[in-house]
């Protein structure tokens, strides 16, 4: 689950002809996955990609995984079953393409992670509220800090645990030249966009940068521009002195 995926309907296939066969050997049940990691790993991986309420992902370019299992689960498929399917998605992706002309690629967890992943996913899907105990402080919260200008240079990182955020929602910078990077070292691809002044290159694992003048008393606006990002939240403001 990460990079994206195949349109919604074709995970509701997915669901209605893997389940039957799940539910008839008792869906997955080994071996004893830490749901825990499952979070963690969905948001690192997954999360650029899919809605997840309980994992505060907002990603768009793959299915709604809150709403891809809301039906199944209200006909009686049980957590196991769920699970089951969200781990041979995992390993053995439908190959279809999504809106984008994209496919999901295999395997970007496998082995126990690809269990602790799916086992997270099908203990929270369709659910309200927010998790508890070490599920609560499992993935730090990103947006938190605000960046400063150095030597000339802006650095405002994207998150690097994958979330679709920058470290820094708030930036602070001083009139006239000006270098604007955002370090990326994360596996989701980013860039850092400010509409007017200037535009990074998309990287992964690298440092989307551009020069730009900023003008005495004036605030402006950056932001991802990878589709879906800045709608699942990633911007911020960065305020001139």
């Amino acid at each position: 689950m990460g990079k994206r995926i195949m349109p919604r309907a074709a995970l509701c296939a997915a669901i209605v002809a893997v389940v039957p066969a799940l539910s008839a050997c008792g869906g997955v049940k080994d071996p004893q996955p830490d749901v825990v990691a499952g979070k963690q790993l969905f948001v690192q991986k997954c999360g650029s990609c899919h809605t997840l309420s309980r994992a505060g992902t907002k990603g768009t370019t793959g299915p709604d995984l809150d709403q891809a299992f809301q039906q199944s689960i209200k006909e009686g498929f049980g957590t196991s079953a769920v699970r089951g399917v969200v781990y041979k998605q995992i390993l053995y992706p439908n190959r279809l393409k999504n809106s984008q002309g994209i496919k999901m690629p295999a395997k970007l967890v496998s082995g126990q992670n690809a269990h602790d992943v799916a086992a997270y996913v099908a203990s929270v899907s369709s659910l309200t509220g927010k998790d508890s105990g070490r599920l609560a402080t499992a993935v730090k919260a990103a947006g938190g800090g605000t960046a400063t200008e150095k030597a000339g240079v802006i650095s405002i990182p994207a998150d690097p645990g994958g979330q679709l955020a920058f470290a820094d929602a708030k930036a602070i910078g001083q009139a006239g030249p000006v270098t604007i990077e955002m370090p990326n070292k994360s596996g989701t691809q980013h860039d850092i966009v400010i509409d007017g002044l200037g535009k990074g290159e998309v990287v992964a694992n690298g440092t989307s940068s551009f020069k730009a003048t900023l003008d005495a008393g004036q605030s402006y606006t950056y932001y991802c521009s990878v589709p879906g990002h800045r709608e699942a939240g990633m911007e911020g403001k960065l305020t001139v002195k």
